[in-house]
């Protein structure tokens, strides 16, 4: 079956023949130094810096348009920056591509396969090519990998479950997140924020976008909060309930 022309931005490891690049095991799972986004005359994003720890749950939070999106893609290497630099695990994150899984706001998924075509097809993007890794990440989302559906006769949660599925099943370092509980049933929601905290328990880096941040007040570490382009406060969940 032919794919649609129009593909997900979805961020490919860079293979590259005859050279190793070597991970810290001390550097933060994520470096930003200093990043600004400017589109035209409008800064999506103004002299952002932060550091992001191994192993801790981080939301992303702010007004529409804060840029909270535009940084996650910047990190995800699908955006570049107007000036500064990211570094994933003490590289560049171009060179890291491999060790982060990016689940973006709308479920770019291909409606016309089935959820494990799906997931066969961007594992080959990765050199993966057996299915046990699939079936885990799809169980483990609660979808039944046997399900030969389309994933456009999907559900709106099905979806986005099928996304996070897509981000996870290469056993990424660092998890991008944008608004995964968007259109999803409280239940489902509530079942994905159990899953995360798991992966958090197992040493995983999450950086998180949501606006329900109620979900996660006993799961998420630490929120950072964004106005208009600029990181204008960080601190315990706890703080930013308000």
């Amino acid at each position: 079956m032919l794919l649609s022309k129009q593909e997900p931005l979805y961020p490919a490891p860079q293979v590259r023949k005859n050279t190793e690049v070597t991970l810290s095991t001390l550097a933060p799972s994520v470096q930003v130094q200093n990043i600004s986004k400017i589109f035209g005359r409008t800064a999506a994003l103004r002299n952002v810096s932060l550091d992001l720890e191994r192993g801790r749950f981080y939301v992303l939070r702010g007004e529409n348009g804060a840029g909270k999106s535009t940084l996650l893609r910047i990190i995800a290497g699908l955006s570049h920056p107007t000036q500064g630099a990211v570094r994933i695990f003490g590289v560049k994150n171009h060179e890291a591509l491999a060790r982060l899984g990016y689940m973006a706001h709308a479920p770019l998924v291909y409606d016309e396969l089935s959820g494990m075509e799906n997931l066969r097809f961007f594992a080959g993007l990765y050199g993966i090519h057996t299915v046990d890794k699939l079936a885990q990440a799809m169980k483990r989302v609660g979808l039944d990998p046997a399900l030969t559906r389309r994933v456009g006769q999907y559900s709106q949660g099905m979806r986005q479950r099928l996304s996070l599925a897509r981000a996870i099943f290469h056993g990424p370092d660092l998890l991008l997140l944008d608004e995964p509980f968007s259109n999803v049933d409280p239940d489902s929601a509530a079942e994905i924020a159990t899953l995360l905290a798991g992966m958090r328990d197992e040493g995983k880096t999450i950086l998180l976008v949501t606006h329900q941040l109620g979900l996660l007040a006993n799961v998420a570490d630490e929120f950072l909060l964004l106005s208009a382009g600029a990181l204008v406060n960080r601190g315990a969940v706890h703080q930013g309930k308000a």
